[in-house]
């Protein structure tokens, strides 16, 4: 059944071609749906969004496609078995909710209805995250096609959420309702992005997350400076005192115990990172910043993606007023984040600030911590034959050289790899100008139909049965 290399990409992109046009107005159609999962006011829209994915992936050939309610807005599941039992299952996780987006915010037209200027297609959701999801359903159609199989090589199955851009607050427990359906070998992520155009990249890790608001609380009231400073103990001092100890002067942080079990870089992926063509004085000046910092040793890139961090993302306590006031406040506040990388358990690290905390508060000071919910890290090794599978199938379509970046940030896929015990890979198109969360957000058509054949295929290359690339 399998095809030589030339013969394979030449039929997909044939079956891709003649198909653009309804997969495009299929796409269009979809993000004509506001799905906001933050506004209430949206919600039907939400539940309208989830209806029509459920109905366009039976159209598509899912056999099974549901609705799966949360407490929140809905999420999609679709199933797609392979006729070969011995198949491995590969679930490709999404989302269907988009951001807000109103004319107001600087929009050049309306967000909610789809625009083709030149090679781009504007609307919010192109690129963050219907676009990417909607991609899988001409790819899976077009490794059918390819193939002559009338079923996929693999077991395919698909979650596409409704509330990651309000947080995903109900994720966790939807996934571990329903852990056995489920059940994968792999992962797929398909809401994240390239390097570059040119430069076609498969993210292989993701930072957690674990924030928490500190309390600091001394007097009762606030009271005068005068007749009580400097004999009682000051919660915004405190909070200062708090802020300046958490790094030393290398610029890593202090916690006690921060850093065990941190998987350290190899020296190959430092000069995969290196090899990026990374321009930091361009970076600067989207980052709106003079200069970079951080811990010693390390680039920038390794930075962001790849060392763990403490940030204070708020400070306060005491008169913020115009003028003076001569006081010792009541109370003072502080918060942190800290971003973590594999190795790290979120768990480990509250018991480690709580302690932390604990030591550096001065006597006469309440302290009262308080975390919210931790996102965990995840990391795919480079040599997994898994992730070796989409490097192959992105280099198929693309048809170059594919290299290898890291996240920053933190998102629900951590989730499915600690629930499901799947490795997790990131399959995704979109480019840093394609604007998420902001007017005029677009995807690049080329790259989205780049997209679509990467997908087609990657069930063959996950199945074992691929070409290697041209």
């Amino acid at each position: 059944m399998s095809q030589p290399v030339d013969s394979a990409v030449s039929a997909v992109r044939t079956y891709i071609e003649n198909h653009r046009a309804p997969f495009l107005d299929d796409l269009a159609e979809w993000l004509r749906i506001p799905s906001v999962s933050a506004q209430p006011e949206h919600a039907a829209d939400v539940r309208r969004s989830a209806d029509w994915l459920a109905a366009k992936l039976r159209e598509t050939g899912f056999p099974a496609a549901e609705v799966w309610e949360t407490p929140g807005a809905p999420a999609v599941f679709a199933e797609w078995p392979s006729d070969d039992p011995e198949a491995p299952t590969v679930l490709v996780y999404g989302h269907h909710d988009v951001q807000p987006a109103a004319r107001a915010d600087g929009w050049d037209t309306d967000p909610f209805e789809p625009v083709i200027r030149g090679n781009r297609l504007h609307a919010r959701g192109a690129a963050d995250d219907k676009g990417q999801v909607f991609f899988h359903t001409l790819g899976v159609r077009a490794h059918l096609a390819a193939t002559g199989r009338t079923t996929p090589a693999v077991h395919l199955k698909m979650l596409v959420e409704g509330e990651e851009e309000s947080g995903s607050p109900h994720f966790r427990a939807l996934v571990e309702e329903h852990a056995d359906r489920l059940a994968a070998d792999a992962v797929i992520v398909s809401d994240t992005g390239m390097w570059a155009e040119d430069t076609p990249t498969v993210c292989t890790g993701m930072r957690g997350l674990a924030e928490c608001e500190i309390e600091l609380h001394g007097p009762a009231q606030d009271i005068h400076s005068g007749a009580f400073g400097g004999a009682v103990p000051n919660p915004a001092t405190a909070a200062a005192r708090l802020v300046a100890a958490l790094h030393d002067e290398h610029a890593r942080v202090t916690v006690p115990g921060f850093y065990d079990g941190v998987i350290e870089l190899t020296d190959r992926e430092r000069e995969l990172f290196a090899e990026l063509p990374f321009d930091e004085e361009s970076w600067l000046r989207t980052a709106k910043s003079a200069a970079t910092c951080g811990e010693a040793g390390y680039t920038t890139l390794e930075r962001l993606w790849a060392r763990p961090t403490a940030e204070v993302n708020g400070i306060g306590g005491g008169y913020q007023g115009p003028g003076s006031k001569t006081i010792i406040p009541s109370s003072a506040l502080v918060k942190l984040s800290f971003r973590l990388v594999a190795g790290q358990d979120p768990d480990r690290i509250e018991k480690a600030v709580r302690a932390w905390v604990a030591d550096q508060v001065p006597a006469g000071i309440r302290c009262e911590i308080t975390f919210g919910p931790a996102t965990r890290p995840c990391l795919t090794p480079l040599d997994h034959p898994a992730l070796q599978s989409v490097v192959r199938a992105m280099g198929r379509a693309f048809e170059q050289p594919v290299r290898f970046t890291r996240t920053g940030g933190s998102g629900p896929a951590a989730d499915l790899q600690d629930v499901l015990g799947a490795p997790v890979l990131f399959l995704g198109i979109s480019v840093p100008s394609d604007g998420w969360h902001a007017p005029n957000e677009k995807v690049e058509l080329d790259l989205l139909l780049k997209g679509v054949e990467t997908s087609a295929h990657l069930w063959g290359e996950l199945a074992g049965n691929g070409q290697e690339t041209p």
